[in-house]
């Protein structure tokens, strides 16, 4: 090479790398006011919550509008009009004054300021049933205040009366005695509230409803809501009717679901002295099949096939599968699985264990081709799939390498700078309202790159939340988006711990995906806490086990405390239990419904076991656990343990690669 293009090629790497020495600068600096505009924002939404008055905040600040709302939030109760007013008007538009709006309608409510509440009033969003309900009542109380009781007033009354069966806030109350008092509640449409609460088994509702009926149907509406409350014999004198026939049916499924040997004398006298069709028939023998078959109790076979096909759902089919399958008898599990209905059948889980019941019963050549269909899909199933067909396993990642002008152009849109420093600062659900009126504006392309922005500012979720899935319509080509939807933080920690107790990483992380999706600020109703949902009673346990020093529950919120002391918790799992499979049903579950498990079905093969576990959320936790196990091996190692190894702890076999097959979008996979 000429001497010139030497020295030439010199200068531009070091030019190259004090642009990128400039960059990380840049991005420090960026970073350090960005943290000192997150403090001091948190700071002014604070003492505004507390009624102290904060100077230091600009107006000009992204977040003024939300630390003015948690004043006004504060003293909403004695909030004069002129000031609720202003703020609409000034942050007309913006999320914030929606916030405020169904606050200070509330208020005006309370106030009975009807004519402020009308003034104020806009519909909510249909996503917001509660507050809807309630503050659509008010609205009709604001309109007949105020003398709007017209035609229109009526028809909105009626059609939030026969909304639903179950109870409506007290707020109600007025409109609708208003409404009865002008006639707009004749008896079919208080039948009609009657049947619904029935079907919700809720006899105060049908109490409630059934007053201003005539004397005689009083009294029977009265009777009919007497049953659900105890099952009696004045029922087999009823009127043969529809009517009576689902009011005394509802009544008996209630009671089936918490006595379920009761179908057994109480159905047949109530069928026949009302002359129950099949419908009326099959919701107390659902309800008793169900609440058998979930404990596999000895008669769960029984009670299963006493319910008619036609009453069989997808809930259903699944558990007569699983009851076959918990009595290890194949056949009637192969034709529970074909008595499923096309979709059904054609999902990757019923697929695979289709196929596996097909080879225990001999059928090699169906099972092979039921099995290559199932190992398509990246998802637990699959998996296990691609393992007995002893394959690579199906994975089309895609990478949309938008340009960094793009992505930054999307930084920068106050909405998402809105939403970025609400969720920094841990104000989750007013970071949530500023995400979604962002996203409403944009196309596909942007919101995905909205995701990434979100990513870069720790708020990992928006890859779960903001994709696949979006405001009910599906986007499934983006399930292939695997490092926006499986992120990947604290990685040099999760080596680190996993290394130390002898855990592979990618299990590690599935954890963390699975318990939190690397929010370290998670808490759940139990009070499980941070990434990995520690307990603080475990957490103590363990960081006095490990001689970690433990600084009380807040401790969790580290994210380094807590994958160290979740990793070792796994360690301790897995010792325990010895297959890894039993340990992650342990760590969402506990010890005694594990032990319960292993007692009733001890030495079935693990895809068999994991598929019977009687907890809903525990059978599916596991699969997702053992699915995001390979796609972070994947992310890790560019390699996967096979699945089928993995779920026993053995992480010593030869690796799988990752391979895509011809249909290059697949379905989402692994609950999101």
């Amino acid at each position: 090479m000429p001497r010139n293009d030497l020295v030439h090629d010199a200068i531009r790497a070091r030019c190259n790398a004090r642009i990128v020495l400039s960059i990380a600068i840049l991005a420090c600096a960026f970073s350090a006011q960005a943290q000192s505009s997150d403090a001091a924002a948190r700071a002014a939404i604070e003492a505004a919550e507390r009624g102290q008055a904060n100077t230091t905040i600009p107006a000009q600040h992204p977040l003024s509008g939300w630390i003015e709302y948690a004043r006004l939030r504060r003293d909403i109760d004695t909030l004069s009009t002129g000031q609720a007013q202003s703020f609409l008007s000034r942050q007309q538009g913006q999320p914030v004054a929606e916030a405020f709006r169904e606050l200070w309608l509330a208020a005006l409510s309370r106030r009975q300021d009807w004519l402020a509440f009308r003034a104020a009033w806009r519909p909510l969003p249909s996503n917001n049933l509660g507050k809807n309900e309630t503050l659509r009542c008010a609205d009709l109380n604001a309109r007949q205040a105020t003398g709007a009781t017209d035609a229109a007033w009526t028809r909105d009354a009626q059609a939030l009366w026969r909304s639903t069966g179950k109870p409506l806030p007290a707020v109600c109350d007025a409109p609708f005695a208003i409404l009865a008092s002008q006639g707009g509640l004749p008896p079919a449409l208080r039948w009609e509230r009657i049947e619904k609460a029935a079907a919700e088994w809720q006899p105060a509702v049908m109490r409630n409803a059934a007053r201003g009926l005539p004397a005689d149907e009083f009294a029977l509406a009265n009777d009919y809501a007497a049953f659900f409350e105890a099952v009696h014999e004045r029922a087999l004198t009823w009127p043969k009717t529809p009517r009576s026939r689902l009011i005394a049916s509802q009544g008996l499924a209630r009671l089936a679901k918490s006595l379920p040997m009761s179908v057994d004398t109480q159905l047949p006298k109530y069928a026949s002295a009302l002359g129950f069709t099949e419908a009326d028939r099959a919701r107390p023998l659902y309800q008793a099949a169900l609440w058998a078959v979930a404990s596999y109790e000895p008669d769960s076979a029984r009670r299963l096939n006493a319910v008619p096909e036609a009453a069989y759902d997808e809930r259903l089919h699944e558990w007569r599968v699983r009851e076959a399958i918990s009595r290890s008898d194949w056949r009637a599990a192969l034709v529970a699985i074909r008595k499923m209905g096309a979709t059904q059948r054609n999902d990757s889980r019923w697929k695979y264990f289709e196929a596996r019941l097909e080879e225990i019963a001999g059928n090699k050549t169906g099972a092979q081709a039921l099995y290559r269909e199932a190992a398509r899909k990246p998802e637990f199933h699959g998996f296990l799939a691609a393992d007995r067909l002893q394959q690579g396993y199906a994975l089309c990642p895609w990478d949309p390498n938008d340009s960094a002008a793009a992505k930054a152009t999307i930084a920068r849109d106050p909405g998402i700078v809105r939403a970025m420093a609400l969720s920094r600062i841990d104000r989750a659900a007013w970071a949530q309202r500023e995400w979604d009126a962002a996203l409403a504006r944009f196309d596909d392309t942007q919101r995905r790159m909205a995701v990434e922005v979100a990513q870069d500012n720790g708020w990992f979720d928006r890859g779960v939340f903001g994709l696949v899935n979006v405001g009910g319509v599906r986007k499934p080509e983006e399930s292939r988006l695997y490092k926006l939807r499986f992120p990947l933080h604290h990685d040099a920690t999760i080596r680190r711990e996993a290394a130390k107790y002898g855990i592979d990483p990618a299990w590690v992380a599935a954890e963390i995906r699975a318990e939190s999706i690397f929010n370290p600020k998670a808490r759940s109703g139990a009070n499980a806490m941070g990434l990995m949902q520690v307990l603080p009673g475990t957490g103590a346990a363990v960081a006095k086990r490990i001689g970690l020093p433990w600084g009380g529950a807040d401790s969790l919120y580290d994210a380094d405390t807590n994958i160290a002391i979740g990793t070792a918790y796994l360690r301790q799992m897995e010792d325990k239990y010895g297959q890894t499979y039993v340990a992650i049903a342990a760590y969402n579950a506990g010890p005694a419904p594990v032990a319960r498990w292993q007692t009733q079905r001890p030495a079935m093969d693990p895809d068999f076991w994991i598929e019977t576990i009687s907890y809903k959320e525990t059978r599916e936790y596991v699969a997702r656990v053992l699915a995001f196990s390979v796609i972070y091996d994947w992310r890790l190692n560019g390699s996967a343990v096979p699945v089928s190894e993995r779920m026993r702890g053995r992480e010593g076999t030869a690796r799988k690669a990752f391979s895509c097959p011809s249909a290059a979008v697949q379905p989402v996979a692994m609950g999101g």
